[in-house]
């Protein structure tokens, strides 16, 4: 009897195992890096039989996993951790507390699959009996692509955008950020408004020229050289701020009319008159304030001198616009006009006594409550030199002048890098000999420069016999864009100035033109004339030869009436 207990207990305890182990499962984790999911992975296979074959347990990831038998459920499960990709096989009970996991719970990056059966390891059989197989990956879809095998070859693409897209919105994020600061925060005390209206205000204009409560012309009933001579100040420094900017934007561009080192100027329109719009980049800025602050010194304003009328800066959303606006003369600058005319020599007199009486009011220095310091242009040349309606010349771009203060004596000179037209500089400047702190030195270099300018004046005069084409000074000893090597050797070294032909000589204005040109071009600075000097001396000679026609005039007037007496 008790054998017979023996044997059905050995019996039962052998159906129980046989049952217990009849659904085998793989067992373990697995970890690979998520940049390198073809790498071989980590194998943890803790509390895990070995199994009895090893390739059925050796998946195509690369990871060989142990086994375990249960009567329940084989678990698995593919989630991301940080950077790692984690499979996890085990053996599931239904009883066990964490069965929850075979039911019906979504989970962000992971995918895992509850079998039970009909074959072992049916985690890994298509055909096999599951319960539940969830994939949720609401937090990274690329991840998918390693779990599922789907396009392992879209992954570095996939990578490469997830890093790309939030670089990307970064940078917007900082350019806006940018912009909104120089919006609201500007530069060199100049407000930055909202853009105008880019079309030409039409204000109709009568004979009656109100004022303003405080004794100002309108602004908005006056033209262009009322507002120039009625500055309201009485100082001659220009236009009040507030008036400079409501002219600025009320100007309409027309066309582009030249280029410089600075920028482009254009022709505008402002209430049926034309005005001059010098526009600097903005990575110029120090040069458009520069000469804004020249232009707008106490008693500049000269008949000689570019009329200044407003300065304002524009924003044009992505750039910044730095507007000059003055005066316009359709007759360009001097090296415009002649290039493609000629003077006669009265002509080119006057042209030369209203470049030399501009500069010698720039030199020229007033004392007072209000008075005006003293201003050496540094870059005197043709192309600087503007030709009016009645052919009088204009000294224009003042952007590199340097101004005298003669109470401390000391020499305002401006904070670049820019430096005056090499061809037209004077030997010092070359040859670096020049005291810089003396500002006679100064003035002694723009005389050289306004020899320069005669001499290509006297070449296009059309009372010699032979006519010269237009041409810049040392034409024949440099080339067209002369380094200042270059210039130091034919001027320093070699002594060489522009030549005058003999047939100069046999007319009475290109020898006075002569005369003077060479009296400027001296090597030692000090012995060259002053502005004020040549000034003088033109005029003498002007009236000279005006006092002369009139008395050829009063002849032939007393001739005819003669002739007609005695008819």
């Amino acid at each position: 009897m008790g054998e017979t207990r023996l044997v059905l207990g050995v019996l039962v305890f052998a159906v129980f195992v046989d049952i217990s182990a009849g659904l085998k499962c793989l067992c373990g984790v697995s970890m690979v890096p998520l940049t390198d999911p073809v790498a071989n992975p980590t194998v943890i296979t803790d509390s895990c039989q070995e199994a009895d074959n090893s390739e059925e347990a050796c998946l195509d990831h690369g990871a060989c996993y142990g086994v375990c038998h249960t009567d329940g459920y084989c678990f698995k499960s593919i989630a991301r951790k940080d950077t790692v990709i984690r499979r996890t096989y085990s053996c599931m009970e239904p009883w066990f507390p964490n069965f929850w996991m075979c039911r019906d719970q979504k989970m962000a990056s992971t995918m895992y699959t509850c079998c039970s059966g009909p074959d072992d390891f049916c985690t890994e059989n298509e055909n096999a009996t599951k319960i539940t197989e969830i994939s949720f990956h609401q937090t990274n879809n690329f991840f998918s692509s390693f779990i599922r095998n789907e396009d392992p070859d879209r992954s570095p693409l996939l990578l490469i955008l997830a890093i790309a897209v939030p670089i990307i919105t970064l940078a917007l994020v900082i350019l806006i950020s940018i912009l909104i600061y120089r919006q609201c925060h500007p530069r060199f005390g100049y407000q930055m408004v909202a853009k105008p209206i880019q079309n030409t205000v039409v204000i109709d204009l009568g004979s009656s020229r109100p004022l303003t409560s405080s004794g100002c012309m309108d602004e908005s009933q006056s033209t262009l050289k009322d507002m120039i001579e009625s500055t309201c100040s009485g100082s001659g420094a220009g236009l009040p701020i507030l008036v400079q900017r409501s002219i600025a934007r009320q100007v309409s561009l027309l066309e582009c009319v030249g280029k410089g080192r600075f920028g482009e100027v254009w022709r505008g329109h402002w209430r049926g008159e034309s005005v001059a719009v010098k526009i600097f980049s903005s990575r110029d800025e120090k040069s458009w304030f520069r000469e804004s602050e020249i232009y707008q010194t106490v008693m500049l304003r000269h008949e000689n001198v570019l009329g200044f009328i407003a300065s304002d800066n524009k924003d044009e959303g992505v750039v910044t616009q730095l507007w000059l606006v003055t005066e316009y003369y359709e007759n360009g600058s001097l090296f415009d006009y002649l290039s493609r005319s000629l003077v006669g020599g009265r002509q080119m007199i006057r042209m030369a006594i209203s470049i030399a009486t501009g500069l010698s009011h720039l030199h020229m220095d007033i004392i007072g409550t209000q008075g005006k310091p003293a201003i050496a242009h540094r870059d005197l040349k043709s192309r600087n030199i503007l030709v009016k309606k009645d052919l009088s010349c204009s000294i224009a771009d003042l952007g590199l002048c340097v101004r005298h203060n003669s109470i401390t004596d000391e020499v305002d000179i401006p904070i670049n890098n820019k430096v005056g037209t090499k061809r037209y500089m004077a030997p010092e400047l070359l040859d670096e000999s020049i005291d810089e702190k003396h500002f006679d030195s100064w003035k002694r270099a723009d005389v050289y420069s306004l020899g320069l300018v005669f001499w290509e004046i006297a070449r296009r005069c059309s009372d010699t016999p032979e006519i010269q084409e237009y041409q810049m000074p040392y034409f024949d000893v440099v080339n067209s864009d002369p380094s200042i090597e270059e210039m130091n050797q034919a001027v320093c070294v070699k002594k060489i100035r522009p030549s005058c032909p003999e047939e100069w000589n046999k007319n009475e204005s290109l020898k006075m033109m002569t005369k003077l040109m060479k009296e400027c071009w001296f090597e030692n600075p000090s012995a060259r004339l002053t502005a004020l000097r040549i000034k003088k001396t033109l005029g003498l000679f002007a009236a000279q030869g005006e006092e002369g026609d009139e008395k050829i005039k009063a002849k032939y007037i007393e001739s005819v009436n003669n002739s007609s007496t005695t008819t």
